[in-house]
């Protein structure tokens, strides 16, 4: 890294920083009461609110929000006439999965192999502290050019649209001339990039019956209808042979214009195991950017351990469906119900609950803002210019913040390249990236704030 002052302040708040990330790694910030206790999440909003206090940010508040977690506002005020920069992120995560498939505690950050570990560390307790980092830069180096407001959501990975709500109730405390999304990543590390284009998502809960209760598969199997071979049967109609999505109705064949994701990054970058076929068709950014692509995330159903000879009266499954930028997700939503309801076999009774969703998204990149980016990214990557690319993954504030603010700028950077390996097991961060994406979210808004003459 060259010896521009931002980035020498950086890299001596670096111990600092690991310090309070394993403070806020800590919290089991899982928005799920039924997985984890509340008060982790409260726990985290209040040391957020802290930070942010410690920093002088004014009007630091913990924002009910209607899903009933807490999102933390904060202002910082610049100098007369300054743009107002909106910097996001949030602290609550995933669950850690199988906390046995860890190599550490998935809450307590582990230096390892020269990465951080620790559910949260990229996804997006990191992103704070990126924030955090590149202010308190600025301020040792002539001080914040912005007026700066902060926003830390509490349950972005549940997608249950808390943040969306209060901010539509509140169209004024958010608003900004620019919107950093502190919450996406680069392409991999050490090739600084910013997202153009976000996968939106829905995410449906489908029930099936089939019988008033179990029944001994040796005197009933063969005739009597099982709700969990049901179940099986209903979801396969999700994909073809191939492994495309076939959601009746959906577009499946849209491709992608820009960076490409060779096949084998992928497989490496994926894990996939040798001899195993990747799935889909067209080119490996098609699918993960362009297209929309249906997961099964959870069945309920009698584990193998204790399994008896039974026909299953009830299954359930909950199902997502990433929607690609020019898709209605609302639209894809009623598309998945219908698939579901016309394809459910044998005349089980059928019922699905829709229990998140959230729009696509896609930047303009040729805004001012992201020349004030680049310029700030190819001094904090020596060497290298900044690239966009897509994101499969969904932030669903940024289109309420897009249809709010409609004249604001948003950009998406952050932690999350492939070795991260976010919401699965053994999530860590590389240190070097967070200090590099630190300083570049100085250096832009600095140079934004120039472009802005202020």
């Amino acid at each position: 890294m060259t010896a521009h002052p931002i980035s020498e302040t950086v890299a001596s708040l670096m111990p600092r920083a690991k310090a309070e990330l394993a403070e806020l790694v800590a919290f089991q910030s899982v928005a799920d009461p039924a997985q984890f206790p509340k008060s982790e999440c409260e726990a985290a909003a209040n040391w957020v609110a802290d930070a942010l206090r410690a920093e002088d940010f004014q009007d630091v508040a913990l924002l009910d929000t209607p899903d009933g977690t807490q999102s933390v506002y904060g202002f910082l005020p610049g100098p007369a006439g300054a743009p107002t920069v909106l910097l996001y992120a949030h602290y609550d995560v995933q669950p850690p999965l199988d906390e046995s498939a860890w190599l550490s505690p998935p809450f307590e950050l582990t230096e390892r192999d020269g990465r951080w570990f620790g559910r949260g560390a990229a996804d997006c307790k990191g992103g704070f502290i990126m924030h955090l980092l590149a202010l308190r830069a600025l301020k040792e180096n002539g001080g914040v050019p912005v007026s700066v407001k902060v926003i830390a959501e509490g349950s972005e990975e549940q997608g249950t649209g808390g943040l969306e709500r209060y901010a539509e109730a509140h169209p004024d405390l958010l608003a900004a001339d620019t919107i950093v999304i502190g919450d996406t990543g680069n392409f991999r590390v050490g090739l600084p990039t910013v997202t153009a284009t976000l996968r939106g998502m829905t995410m449906l809960r489908v029930t099936l019956d089939t019988l008033e209760g179990n029944l001994h598969s040796g005197q009933f199997g063969g005739a009597a209808p099982d709700a969990l071979a049901a179940m099986i049967h209903l979801l396969a109609s999700l994909r073809a042979e191939d492994g495309t999505t076939t959601v009746d109705g959906l577009v499946t064949d849209a491709d992608w214009e820009g960076l490409q994701y060779p096949e084998a990054e992928f497989r490496t970058d994926a894990k996939v195991l040798d001899g195993v076929e990747l799935i889909g068709t067209g080119t490996v950014a098609d699918r993960i950017w362009a297209r929309p692509a249906v997961t099964v995330i959870g069945i309920d159903c009698p584990p193998v351990v204790g399994a008896t000879p039974s026909l299953q009266a009830t299954a359930r499954a909950q199902v997502s469906l990433r929607v690609p930028p020019g898709q209605d997700a609302a639209e894809a939503t009623q598309l998945l119900t219908a698939h579901l309801k016309a394809h459910t076999p044998w005349g089980a009774r059928v019922a699905v609950e829709q229990v998140g969703q959230g729009q696509p998204f896609r930047a303009d990149i040729s805004s001012p803002a992201y020349t004030s980016m680049a310029q700030a990214m190819e001094t904090a990557y020596p060497g290298e210019k900044m690239q966009s690319s897509g994101m499969g993954g969904s932030i669903p504030l940024c289109n309420t913040l897009a249809t709010l603010y409609p004249e604001a700028e948003i950009l998406l950077i952050g932690l999350s390249e492939p070795e991260a390996q976010i919401h699965a097991v053994n999530e860590s961060v590389s240190p070097e990236e967070l200090e590099r994406l630190s300083v570049a979210e100085a250096l832009f808004l600095r140079n934004y704030a120039e472009s802005k003459g202020a």
